[in-house]
């Protein structure tokens, strides 16, 4: 058992935090607070070739696995950059693995290049009001019309809707009723997002402003039948293979805002004084911060097991869903306990702590609930009666 990393994985650590490192807590919060995409540090990361550290060799990218993108994107949350930094880069990193995997040849040759060097921005068109987490029970159709297809629906909390050129959307060409199984009859494309026929909305959120959610209200959108991935009807398995990854990768998006906080909260601890002497004496708060060193410790053993298994192929599904579990857990409590630390001035913006504690908590809910893990755990590890 060895649980060193690689010198790659090292070096990829050591130049992430460098570069992200650049960008300071002040950039973040005027970025969150004006509610504007952080263009320079995206630019800066698509410059420097991070953008496709999954993609393969022969599109642009460096053919990493999941650990190597772990790595990156919990030293973008860690540097203070948090969710804003890492969903600004999120899709862009792993978003394309169905396309990669079951997409085309032009089509693989048309995109992944221009999304490694960062001209091209997608989002990811799966989630409805009437569904949530039920993904079966979507009602966006395509319909076919002659060479294209013709979509009408209704998505709901994309992520970079507003500066994205395509969207991966996920429809229905069959309905569920009209279906063998319940996961037929999903079609997956790889589409423009055409502003004539997508209205797309932002929706008023609590906190990962720089990075926008939207409503899009798709309206007669003709998508030519080569913008499809893969076989109709199979999309529903093709977004699977992308499922325990993106766990992982919001794993460690919460590991790494967790360790900017609890580095904020200590900062605070040592400099701070009160009653003549540093609070960090104190152990009503020098044990919680340790307490969550600690989780934040046992939490990454999780994820670090997990993203080896995937990238060994071997099955990872517990591992992944407890990582992201642990992990999102690990760095609300460290988010919630450093705004504590700071007292008063933790519920101001001027330490940080409050953006970090409101984009911690984002990672309980998404991409599913911690209810949802542990509804997968009970069943499909503990052998329980499904629940829903």
């Amino acid at each position: 058992m060895d649980f060193e990393l690689t010198e790659d994985q090292l070096t990829i650590r050591k130049a992430v935090r460098e570069l992200a490192g650049r960008f300071d807590d002040q950039y973040w919060m005027e970025k969150d607070s004006a509610h504007e995409f952080p263009t320079e540090f995206y630019r800066a990361f698509a410059d420097g070739g991070w953008l496709g550290i999954t993609t393969p060799e022969e599109y642009g990218g460096h053919g990493f696995g999941i650990t190597e993108a772990s790595l990156l994107l919990e030293e973008v949350a860690a540097s203070g950059a948090g969710m804003n930094g890492a969903s600004s880069m999120h899709l862009s990193i792993f978003g394309m693995h169905p396309v990669i995997k079951h997409g085309s040849k032009e089509m693989k040759e048309e995109n992944l290049p221009r999304i490694v060097d960062g001209d091209l921005h997608v989002c990811f068109g799966v989630t409805e009001p009437g569904a949530g987490l039920d993904t079966t029970r979507i009602t966006t159709f395509a319909k076919r019309d002659g060479s294209d297809y013709v979509v009408n629906g209704r998505k709901v909390w994309i992520s970079k809707a507003m500066e994205s050129e395509k969207v991966l959307l996920l429809t229905r060409t069959a309905k569920f009723e009209d279906s063998p199984k319940k996961t037929d009859g999903l079609t997956l494309f790889l589409t423009d997002l055409d502003r004539d026929h997508v209205d797309i909305r932002p929706i008023g959120k609590m906190g990962r402003n720089a990075v926008t959610s939207n409503e899009l209200f798709i309206d007669d959108l003709r998508v030519p039948a080569a913008h499809r991935i893969g076989e109709e009807g199979q999309g529903f398995k093709y977004i699977l293979d992308g499922l325990n990854p993106e766990r992982m990768l919001v794993a460690a998006e919460a590991l790494g805002i967790g360790r900017a906080a609890l580095r904020r909260a200590v900062r605070y601890g040592n400099e701070r004084e009160v009653f003549g002497r540093p609070i960090g004496m104190n152990q009503g708060l020098q044990f919680p911060l340790a307490d969550s060193l600690a989780h934040l410790d046992a939490a990454e053993l999780v994820l670090r097991k997990a993203t080896w298994l995937y990238d060994q192929g071997k099955q990872c599904a517990r591992e992944a869903n407890t990582a992201k579990y642990l992990c999102a857990d690990a760095g609300f409590q460290a988010a919630d306990r450093a705004l504590q630390t700071h007292g008063g001035m933790g519920y101001s913006e001027e330490y940080h702590v409050a953006r970090y504690f409101r984009e911690a908590r984002l990672t309980r809910i998404a991409p599913l609930s911690q209810e949802m893990v542990l509804n997968f755990l009970g069943e499909h590890v503990l052998g329980l009666p499904r629940s829903y």
